[in-house]
């Protein structure tokens, strides 16, 4: 009986050509320096994305394996899209990953609450597991060179002026 090798641990990541901007306390990913804003970071920035702990949203996990219990073994994509589309059927399947507070961990699909939105955490280098910054929206008018999953994730706005429209 051949035993199956775990591979590696491995996150969904989008790499992402822009800058953070800190406007009105909060994060902001926008394609270049905006003005009336604190430049965080600048250069390709690596985003990747959190599932959010049930009943403890201000927690997320970055998936890198997850294992169900028919010992089957995912990672990257194909555990990424299993949990958004398939994880339902299988509550008692183990995610491993690091946690949006930079914790490595391991939890249920059914403490995860996969009917909100994955949060979106920006790393500043590939082996960073802490996040730079967790933005809330998308400042810029061009979405041709953004990845689809950001677009999908973060709200956008034309303008740091339209966001600041929207936010009141």
């Amino acid at each position: 009986m051949g035993s199956k090798s775990i591979p590696e641990r491995l996150a969904v990541s989008d790499a992402f050509q822009g800058v953070v901007i800190r406007a009105d306390g909060a994060h902001l990913l926008a394609a270049e320096m905006q003005p009336d804003s604190e430049t965080l970071l600048a250069g390709k920035l690596i985003i990747r994305y959190g599932i959010r702990y049930l009943g403890k949203p201000h927690l997320s996990i970055v998936p890198e394996l997850v294992a169900l219990d028919y010992g089957d073994i995912l990672n990257g994509e194909s555990a990424w899209a299993f949990l958004i589309r398939r994880s339902n059927l299988y509550p008692r399947a183990e995610v491993f990953g690091f946690r949006s507070d930079g914790r490595d961990d391991m939890v249920v699909v059914k403490n995860l609450d996969l009917a909100l939105t994955p949060e979106v955490l920006v790393f500043a280098g590939e082996s960073d597991t802490i996040p730079a910054a967790r933005p809330v929206g998308l400042i810029g008018g061009a979405l041709n060179a953004v990845p689809p999953r950001l677009v999908q994730y973060l709200p956008h706005y034309e303008s740091l002026t339209s966001w600041r429209e929207r936010s009141l």
